[in-house]
């Protein structure tokens, strides 16, 4: 930054590079409106006021204008798509920086797959913020591709300008019990940012998390839990993932006394919704109408978030800051018009003003499926007709833990369609362990054929669930061949497929046609009886031994409670 220019600007002794004339500045410091022109030198606002003089000037007559958008949190593995074409999709909508964090890979590919992400999101109309995965593994209760210890995180830290602070520590009970590795992990970003992952945690467990040095957490699906969190000094991320949609049951806490301390986020949002009815600018949207004063609407994705992450240059428009834009029409709907990134156009109507380069995936994040899938069985012996079934929700990523009788067929547990009780398996995909780990599912609403992808929170490992034995098998086979995807198979017939071949992760297609691939997906699969609006989002968390209560991994069943292995047998 030349701050002489940016100074010289600022007083009006030479003009500034652009004035943004006639515009009404949400100012999320006062939570007013100002009508005044807007200055803007190099990457940077200049002032704001009427007796400015510039290069170039535009009349937005009367257009509102406000801070770019900031997620808070967001797995970009989760669009399915690499950081170009993630950034091609949100740019449009005014969103200017996101803060991501690359586990979803790191669990695949470790810190090479890190590096692959930070390479892949340079020169990009958002600004990428970079958070050290802290849990890869999640947990020793499943078989990840990849580890970061302690000093692995440091060394990123240390290494890359890109890297921020510490990813959400999901850990929570190494956290709270005080393991030892987890703890070394904090204690290495003291000193920047701690996000945190918390479900359910309340009381003095609470206390004693908070008091680890963590600042956030954005797992609270309850006002109830979200409430005593904020009183224990955490910033609160409202959630509205693709399947975990948190935002109508926390929005009635965002208060004028309260509204400080929140922050929006997507965390896992699939394309159709990206390219529908958006991610952060959909929840300011919603938040405005719920009734939430538009100028407090969009601090919660502007100056809390930015305030939160130490990011001091941005969150607000007023002098020295970033001038990252959203200009629209609609004060109640708003919807990006025009969206300046660094003082450039980066966007209008819509429509990236850039063509987006994608960047090459390199042999370490590709070909990651090393699975013979000649040799699975996914036979279940009737050892005890009395068995633990996942019970899947709707639009939630917390599962119950349910027991239910189920009659042996020649010795062997099967599917029950009538109750809609699905087999499930999770087979590890990375380090050739030939660990599977097998159950049951009840919730995904299948009446015959298989549903199996390589996304499977945070191992990723490859997870089928199906009616029968022989559609899961033709399903798993399908996903191998492809070096990892998504697939629906029925009997030997495959369906509907999408190859994800950047770690079994992410596809190398434009996100428009991979948008229209993956809902043929949900269309085949509903098209077998699946009663859910996004099936394979719901599979993906089906394997998350972090969220309660029962989930299945590659060793078992887990208690996530308990957080333990446990029989699935009762």
């Amino acid at each position: 930054m030349d701050r002489t220019a940016l100074l010289s600007a600022a007083r009006g002794d030479t003009p500034a590079d652009l004035l943004l004339r006639n515009a009404r500045v949400l100012n999320v410091f006062t939570g007013e409106i100002e009508d005044a022109d807007i200055a803007i030198t190099a990457d940077r606002i200049a002032g704001l006021g009427r007796a400015y003089t510039a290069k170039q000037e535009i009349d937005l007559n009367g257009a509102y204008v406000a801070p770019g958008l900031i997620d808070a949190h967001v797995h970009i593995e989760s669009s399915l798509c690499t950081p170009p074409e993630f950034a091609k999709a949100v740019s449009p909508r005014g969103v200017t920086a996101v803060v991501t964090d690359p586990h979803e890979i790191a669990n695949v590919c470790g810190a090479k797959g890190v590096q692959y992400m930070i390479d892949a999101s340079r020169r990009l109309p958002i600004d990428v913020l970079i958070m050290a995965p802290s849990c890869v593994p999640a947990t020793d209760l499943g078989t990840a591709g990849a580890s970061l210890n302690a000093g692995e995180l440091a060394a990123l830290k240390e290494q890359h300008e890109a890297v921020h602070g510490l990813a959400e520590v999901m850990n929570f009970p190494g956290v709270i019990f005080g393991d030892p590795n987890v703890l070394a992990k904090i204690d290495a970003f003291e000193d920047r940012p701690i996000d945190g992952h918390c479900p359910g945690v309340r009381g003095k467990q609470l206390n004693a998390y908070v008091a680890a040095g963590i600042g956030s957490d954005h797992e609270s699906i309850t006002a109830e839990e979200a409430r005593e969190k904020l009183a224990r000094g955490l910033y609160v991320l409202i959630r509205e993932a693709t399947n975990a949609r948190n935002l109508h049951a926390l929005l009635p806490l965002v208060t004028p006394t309260t509204n400080r301390r929140f922050c929006f986020c997507t965390d896992d949002r699939q394309p159709a919704d990206l390219l529908g009815p958006g991610g952060i600018d959909h929840m300011v949207r919603e938040a405005i109408a719920f009734g939430i004063p538009p100028v407090d609407a969009f601090r919660l994705a502007t100056l809390n978030t930015a305030e939160w992450f130490g990011l001091h240059d941005r969150g607000a428009i007023a002098p020295g800051k970033l001038a990252d834009l959203m200009i629209f029409d609609d004060l109640q709907k708003p919807v990006a018009k025009d969206v300046y990134r660094a003082g450039k156009h980066v966007a209008s109507n819509g429509q990236p003003l850039a063509a987006f380069l994608p960047v090459a995936a390199p042999p370490i994040v590709t070909g990651n499926c090393t699975i013979n899938s000649d040799s699975l069985s996914f036979d279940i012996p009737a050892t005890s007709p009395r068995i633990r079934v996942i019970g899947s929700n709707e639009g939630q990523l917390v599962t119950d833990s349910i027991e239910i009788d189920l009659q042996p067929q020649n010795d062997l547990l099967q599917a029950d369609i009538s109750r809609d009780i699905l087999k499930m398996a999770v087979i590890e995909r990375h380090t050739c362990t030939g660990n599977v780990g097998r159950g049951f599912i009840k919730g995904i609403g299948l009446q015959r054929g298989a549903i199996a992808g390589t996304v499977a929170h945070d191992h990723h490992n490859l997870v089928v669930i199906g009616a029968e034995d022989r559609s899961m098998h033709a399903a798993v086979a399908a996903v191998v061949q492809m070096g990892g995807g998504l697939c629906v198979a029925e009997g030997d017939r495959i369906i509907a497929t999408l190859p994800l071949p950047v770690a079994g992760l992410m596809s190398d297609w434009p996100i428009e046609k991979v948008r229209d691939a993956y809902a043929a997906l949900i269309a085949a699969a509903q098209s077998l009886g699946s009663t859910m609006a996004d099936p394979f989002m719901a599979m993906s968390f089906m394997c998350l031994e972090v969220i309660p209560s029962l989930k299945l991994t590659d060793r078992g069943l887990v208690d996530v409670e308990q957080f333990k292995i446990v029989s699935l047998y009762v």
